[in-house]
């Protein structure tokens, strides 16, 4: 069973993702703040470690650069600050991904198992089929009802990603910085067209691939 970490101060949080995520099969401690944090990661090996940034004694990105010294879990955050300068600066300092509060369980949970099948790629099946679309990661191939799809290396990019984190909202800006790079000079535009193209290669199985309005994008099968 997987170990992970919940910082937070505000009590009630703890308990309700401690409560969910055992309910998910996690084996869960928590932590009021971020120097319980760094002591119980020194202690305990985690799978992943939740992280609140606004606590107490000891914020959370202080936290995470001082556990990033010694150990490279995945680190997922959490805040209440949803300015895109926050975000980067999470991700500068070591987290996997980023949760603005108010969230629910049910999104945590996801992100979380999410994170946990990228960082345990021996895990995963490397074909999923959905349908008539069978999707090869190892070998890099798509095949549409048998026949294989004709499609660039970043639409290749795109559709693993968005397949990877199935039925999970995804942002045009997390899309670009994933699969496009935090050092890639673009806008939203550019996921968009890729999505065109990209829709266009999958023909029939096209509606796949979710327009959220004024997000972005996620990949849900339909049987």
């Amino acid at each position: 069973m997987k170990k992970i970490l919940v910082v937070d101060d505000e009590e009630v949080i703890r308990q309700v993702l401690a409560e969910y995520l055992e309910f998910g099969g996690y084996d869960v401690d928590t932590a009021v703040d971020g120097i319980d944090a760094i002591n119980k990661a020194n202690a305990t090996q985690y799978d992943l470690i939740v992280m609140d940034i606004m606590m107490p004694r000891l914020d959370g990105i202080s936290a995470v650069k001082e556990i990033r010294k010694t150990q490279s879990m995945p680190i997922l955050m959490l805040s209440a600050r949803g300015e895109e300068y926050d975000k980067l600066f999470g991700f500068e300092v070591g987290a996997d991904d980023y949760v603005v509060k108010p969230f629910s369980s049910k999104e945590v949970l996801a992100r979380i198992n999410a994170i946990l099948s990228r960082y345990n790629p021996e895990k995963q099946h490397s074909v999923e089929k959905f349908g008539g679309l069978v999707i090869d990661f190892d070998g890099r191939v798509v095949t549409i009802d048998g026949k294989k799809a004709d499609l660039t290396p970043k639409e290749y990019e795109l559709l693993f990603y968005l397949v990877k984190n199935k039925e999970l909202a995804i942002s045009r800006e997390k899309l670009l910085a994933d699969v496009w790079g935090f050092d890639f000079f673009g806008d939203d535009r550019t996921v968009d067209t890729h999505i065109k193209t990209l829709r266009g290669n999958l023909g029939k199985y096209r509606d796949y691939i979710v327009t959220l309005r004024g997000l972005g994008y996620k990949f849900e099968y339909v049987k």
